[in-house]
């Protein structure tokens, strides 16, 4: 059984809970992982937050419920875990573009959002060389330039070599993400390991980390080899992500990854 049999199997929990509470806990289980690392592993693979999905299957189902059903919106409101009747319709507006109150007449401009089925014959059979290491603390001093999806392929390197004509080369980059999907990037950091004064200081607590590297600094290619990490090779470690950040580390003209992970 691969992962995409195991994603499956949170599917059909979600399906199953949508009218009830979900707890992440046992979602978790489902796929031996921490809460942490399933909903990272949920999000790169699926480009969608769980917390996101589950709303939307949540909303699309209230929409069918309204549509074709006679009860109150107070009363579709809870079976789908709105605590009131308010929060419910802002929530249903924002999805399907018309108040619960309407549906009976525009009934035709509600939107489903489709239940995710995963193919489970996909399987990857690239090679990957890694370490597990094991860092002590470390006190950085970096910058950042607010960035998006859109720009960050020119934010990242043109702001690297701006504060590196300043600064010198920076020994370290790490991307900020708006949300757990790390599908916005807002924010790319380069730092260093001196003390600069007009810097932010970072600390970066003592923790083990997988490493790999890739033989270049090029920017399409560390996007493109993050990107693989998380779809293609995580879900084949038995290590949990641990909720700190990724670091990528420019040395020797190539880039080092590190992923951190629980003890």
């Amino acid at each position: 059984m691969n992962t995409y049999s195991y994603l499956n199997k949170v599917i059909e929990y979600i399906e199953e809970n949508l009218e009830n509470e979900i707890k992440y806990n046992e979602m978790a289980k489902i796929l031996g992982v921490n809460e942490y690392t399933l909903r990272k592993v949920f999000s790169i693979i699926c480009d969608i937050s769980i917390a996101d999905y589950i709303r939307k299957r949540r909303l699309s189902n209230a929409g069918q419920d309204l549509c074709i059903g006679n009860k109150k919106i107070i009363d579709i409101a809870l079976k789908y875990q709105y605590n009131n009747p308010t929060s419910f319709s802002r929530a249903f507006e924002r999805f399907h573009g018309i108040k619960p109150s309407q549906v009976k007449r525009n009934s035709q401009e509600l939107k489903i959002f489709t239940k995710l089925i995963f193919n489970e014959n996909i399987q990857f059979n690239e090679d990957m060389n890694y370490n597990i290491i094991e860092r002590e603390e470390t006190v950085l001093y970096g910058v950042y330039k607010r960035t998006s999806l859109d720009s960050i392929t020119q934010d990242a390197p043109l702001f690297y070599q701006k504060i590196s004509s300043k600064y010198g080369e920076p020994e370290y980059g790490m991307v900020v993400y708006e949300n757990e999907s790390r599908k916005n990037p807002t924010e790319y950091w380069v730092l260093y390991t001196r003390i600069i004064e007009e810097m932010t200081k970072y600390i970066i607590p003592k923790s083990k980390w997988i490493q790999f590297k890739i033989p270049n600094q090029n920017a399409t290619d560390i996007q493109e080899a993050s990107r693989k990490f998380y779809r293609n090779f995580l879900n084949s470690f038995k290590y949990n992500l641990k909720d700190l950040p990724e670091l990528e580390y420019y040395h020797d003209k190539i880039t080092e990854f590190l992923i951190p992970i629980e003890n």
